[in-house]
């Protein structure tokens, strides 16, 4: 009997990158203290790989321990500029100051995912991205984030690569589903591997 697959997110895009691969599963919101976890690794210098990867284990693991019987999926997103971690804004005025910081300069998304089997972690991996944002006038930061706010509000570093966020970029090195906030073609390629779904 196949596993029912749960993704530990209530993210749309990554739920819609899963639906659109054909893949069936339910979604279930994982309750964690994400800006806690981050504040403590942070202050043990944790490296920004560490923290995705940390941030995708706890969703798997609150998942997972209330769905021992399930494939559970958690996923997170870390961005790192300049050695620093950029979070979601909070607000208009964050996402302005965030996207001005990263005017002009690359950064770094990394997307990890860890699966859980038998509330165990059983897989995980952790895609990156380089993204080389243009430069940036002000004007156009601040028009481009009245125009989105509502899209952008819970995408770290304030934009959707998959939007109009495609003209704040003048290069992007890597996966596009990593941008988007999952390996995708790593974890079908788990999962396929593993039985959870047929290929």
């Amino acid at each position: 009997m196949t596993r029912p697959i749960i993704l530990a997110s209530g993210s749309e895009t990554r739920q819609a990158m899963l639906r659109q691969a054909g893949v069936d599963f339910t979604s279930k919101l994982a309750r964690i203290d994400e800006d806690s976890i981050k504040a403590s690794l942070l202050a043990e210098d944790a490296p920004p790989r560490d923290v995705a990867d940390a941030l995708a284990e706890f969703k798997a693991r609150r998942v997972a321990q209330q769905h021992p019987e399930a494939l559970v999926i958690g996923s997170d997103q870390v961005l790192e500029v300049g050695g620093a971690i950029l979070s979601k804004p909070v607000t208009a005025e964050d996402a302005i100051a965030q996207l001005s910081q990263m005017s002009g300069k690359q950064h770094k998304l990394l997307s990890a995912v860890v699966i859980y089997e038998d509330a165990k972690p059983v897989w995980r991996t952790v895609g990156q991205v380089r993204l080389t944002v243009r430069i940036l006038s002000p004007d156009y930061i601040e028009s481009y984030v009245a125009r989105n706010w509502e899209d952008i509000r819970h995408c770290v570093g304030g934009y959707q690569i998959e939007a109009e966020g495609a003209r704040l970029f003048a290069r992007v090195d890597g996966d596009y589903f990593t941008v988007l906030g999952m390996p995708l073609l790593d974890v079908l390629g788990y999962l396929t591997m593993s039985g959870a779904i047929d290929g």
